[in-house]
């Protein structure tokens, strides 16, 4: 008798096509994924561009909980309760392509598919261990150096955390002098200062200071190099930043 074997699972076959219980969407820059308090029917994975997730308050306070690239998951929550809510939001920074997977075909796959699970996974524990490093950030570290930390983010040079999924490892905090810098995607000082929790004349001051020190180049776009990973890992800044000068509005 002869025994047959189902062809073996492409992990990326499957997060790159649409099909049964998935679909893939567009999402233009500063429109929603999802938004707090939507039902958490599915989950989505970004094939292209940047996104953030926040949380509002009942006062209406917004603040970013995480960064989302490419290769990653967002709304992931979806899969903890049945028929519950969106506990926070997710807005593309830039022009986003995603694939939507229905919370049913998440449920299957992830049961079925041993190399899917694994994968998502390993994704979970990555995102955990940077909120954790997002939140200790948050806590103790000056808008200074939270707008540095972001932009490196941003820039892909690495995570303050030490952790990378497959498309980043081996970029984790580098060390040594800069050698070209990356450029970001296209985003305006206010949502930076939204990103931080700060003001746009905060973002102002502290991006006119990183460039007249030569840690970034803005011109139309910003342009990151690692000279600026000293930002975080010494306190060794020159000036004080609670005795501000003049802030150039102009950029």
């Amino acid at each position: 008798m002869v025994e047959l074997h189902r062809p073996m699972f492409n992990v990326g076959a499957f997060l790159a096509s649409a099909g049964l219980g998935r679909r893939i969407v567009q999402i233009p820059p500063k429109h929603s994924f999802y938004m707090q308090g939507d039902p958490a029917d599915s989950v989505f994975y970004l094939r292209k561009g940047r996104a953030r997730i926040t949380v509002v308050s009942q006062a209406g306070k917004e603040a970013t909980i995480t960064l989302v690239r490419e290769g990653e998951f967002l709304g992931e929550g979806a899969l903890a309760v049945e028929a519950g809510l969106r506990l926070s939001s997710a807005t593309a920074i830039t022009a986003c392509t995603a694939l939507k997977i229905s919370r049913e075909e998440m449920v299957r796959v992830m049961h079925e598919e041993h190399a899917f699970s694994d994968m998502f996974l390993k994704f979970l524990l990555e995102r955990s261990m940077r909120i954790q490093a997002d939140l200790v950030d948050q806590l103790f570290n000056s808008s200074e150096k939270r707008l540095a930390r972001i932009l490196l983010l941003m820039a892909e040079f690495g995570q303050p955390n030490g952790q990378s999924n497959e498309k980043t490892r081996g970029k984790n905090l580098p060390e040594g002098p800069s050698e070209g810098g990356k450029y970001l995607p296209r985003i305006s000082q206010e949502t930076l200062a939204e990103m931080i929790g700060t003001t746009r004349s905060r973002v102002s001051f502290f991006m006119n200071r990183f460039r007249k020190l030569g840690l970034i180049e803005y011109h139309g776009r910003i342009k990151v190099h690692k000279a600026l990973l000293n930002v975080i890992l010494h306190d060794n800044m020159p000036g004080d930043n609670s005795q501000q000068p003049e802030v150039e509005e102009g950029n």
